[in-house]
């Protein structure tokens, strides 16, 4: 495990891209200052050294990172300053005369102190960037976390869109109870999950497909997107065999509305009994925005209702393949 260490660099990384979008997007500091008249000057610098780094440790944090941050100066607590969620400790004696740019890089550490290791690596063009809040994550869950997304997302970049982000986020977060979610250029994983189910590594694959479906708000119906991305999976996926993922049979009860396997079984079917690269032109829609009810009468000839239907009468003339290493 990489100790706790900071590379200031990383404010320049996509990590804190968002920093300055972020500025204006309810992020407020509450400074504790009963001389503020005297030191209006170094409370400027400390609000705006606040606005350029912690919107961006925020996104890199995890999950629910609070947004409403109190500063207080003190004395003996810290000799420069101690900072984590919604809280931030400042020596009154060393932020004197300091720069911004000086606040902005001992802020930035302070808070890095909170994550228990991080890590940046490169390969052929994509850049992942690794933080964990977990001293008890695996290494061997970190290592295929990490080996998977160089081994699959340039894959579905080039497939599906070649204008997505080449620099991702891993964020495993011990206060994050579901699987893993997908944002912007980040995916946060739950410490939780990851320790109960080491060997589903293929999350990777569907939520580094939400990256590159970047779709934005109103696109199309969320059965929709995650039932792509859980085909995607089923397609591009490196372990299914090993993490017992499998798409379940089809049911009558069953409806293609309900997303991830059951939809994606469906997909599956569709490809291969009714028009070969239909999922990959309703994303390209999707994407554009260009995507409704009607798409599937141009694109096969049929309603998305009629297609269900023919597919509880043939639901078995699909051969379905699972990865595994």
């Amino acid at each position: 495990m990489i100790k706790k260490f900071l590379i200031f660099a990383l404010v320049s990384c996509s990590v804190f891209s968002a920093a300055a979008q972020n500025r204006e997007r309810g992020y407020k500091l509450t400074i504790n200052d009963p001389d503020s008249a005297a030191n209006a000057i170094m409370d400027a610098k400390l609000n705006a050294a606040f606005l350029n780094v912690y919107p961006g440790f925020a996104q890199a944090d995890g999950y629910r990172t609070k947004r409403n941050v109190v500063l207080d100066f003190v004395t003996n607590e810290t000799s420069t300053i101690k900072a984590k969620a919604g809280e931030i400790k400042v020596n009154s004696e060393w932020v004197k005369n300091k720069s911004q740019k000086k606040i902005e890089k001992e802020l930035f550490s302070a808070l890095a102190q909170n994550w228990v290791s991080y890590s940046k690596e490169k390969h052929k063009g994509y850049t992942l960037t690794f933080i964990s809040k977990d001293p008890n994550l695996d290494p061997v869950v970190r290592k295929n976390l990490i080996k998977t997304y160089f081994e699959i997302y340039p894959t579905l970049v080039k497939t599906f869109n070649t204008k997505s982000t080449h620099d991702v986020l891993f964020v495993v977060d011990t206060a994050y109870k579901a699987v893993a979610e997908a944002s912007g250029n980040r995916i946060l994983f739950s410490a939780g999950y990851m320790k109960a189910h080491p060997t589903d590594i293929d999350v990777v694959t569907h939520e580094t497909m939400h990256i590159v479906q970047g779709y934005g708000y109103s696109a199309g119906p969320v059965w929709l997107t995650e039932g792509i991305a859980d085909y995607v999976r089923y397609k591009y996926g490196v372990d299914n065999v090993g993490s017992k993922w499998s798409l379940p049979a089809y049911q009558e009860k069953q409806s293609y509305k309900n997303s991830y396997r059951i939809t994606a079984r469906f997909f599956a079917w569709l490809e291969q009994n009714v028009k070969p690269g239909l999922i990959a032109a309703l994303d390209q829609q999707l994407r554009a925005h260009q995507y409704n009810e009607q798409s599937w009468s141009a694109l096969t000839g049929k309603t998305i209702d009629q297609l269900w239907e023919d597919y509880g009468k043939a639901a078995d003339k699909v051969t379905l393949t699972y990865s595994s290493k």
